[in-house]
């Protein structure tokens, strides 16, 4: 195998490996609660972003 192939198969692990814990290790989204993805003339007041909302 070349060494190039093993990076990028490393990579990849690396990557899916991430994902996988973030995804076992993340609570559950509630979409009822998210703010709307495009709320832009709708009358709805801007607020910060989701991440900087209090649990």
């Amino acid at each position: 195998m070349t060494r190039t192939f093993m990076l990028r198969t490393l990579f990849w692990l690396a990557l899916l490996g991430f994902l996988a814990w973030d995804f076992a290790a993340s609570k559950s989204i509630d979409l009822r609660f998210e703010p709307p993805l495009f709320a832009a003339g709708s009358g709805q007041a801007a607020q910060g972003g989701h991440c900087s909302m209090p649990d």
